[in-house]
C-alpha cells in the first residue's frame, strides 16, 4: 500500500505542475518584474493549505464544489493581480473559466469516444 501511495502521490504532483501553472507564470512574467523563483517558492508554501481545503471541498461537495472553490481562488488571484495590471487579471479570469468548462466537457467527450 505504501508503494502505491508514493506512486499515485508522485503522479498527483505532476498534475499540480500543469500547463495552467505555466500559463499563469507567463502572465506574471509578462506583467511584472518580480523575482519568479521567490514567487514560485512562497506561492507553493501558501498553496499547501489551499490544496488541502480543495481536497476537503471535493470530499464533501464532489467535483463541482472543488471546481467552484478553485475558480473562486482564481478570481481572487485575478483581483490580486490587478495590482500589476488589469490585463493580467482578465487573463487569469479567462483561464479560470476555461478550466471550469474543460472539466465539465472532458468527460462528455471521452464518453463519446469510449462509448461508456
Amino acid at each position: 500500500m505504501r508503494k502505491k501511495a508514493i506512486y499515485i502521490s508522485t503522479a498527483f504532483s505532476f498534475f499540480i505542475i500543469c500547463p495552467r501553472m505555466a500559463g499563469m507564470l507567463h502572465v506574471i512574467c509578462a506583467n511584472s518584474d518580480l523575482p519568479l523563483y521567490r514567487i514560485a517558492l512562497f506561492g507553493s508554501i501558501i498553496a499547501v493549505p489551499l490544496i488541502l481545503l480543495m481536497v476537503w471541498m471535493f470530499n464533501n461537495f464532489k467535483v463541482t464544489g472543488a471546481l467552484l472553490f478553485c475558480v473562486g481562488t482564481d478570481l481572487f488571484a485575478a483581483f490580486l493581480l490587478s495590482d500589476i495590471g488589469y490585463k493580467a487579471a482578465l487573463e487569469t479570469a479567462i483561464i479560470a473559466l476555461f478550466v471550469f468548462v474543460s472539466v465539465k466537457v472532458a468527460p462528455k467527450i471521452s464518453n463519446l469516444i469510449f462509448k461508456s
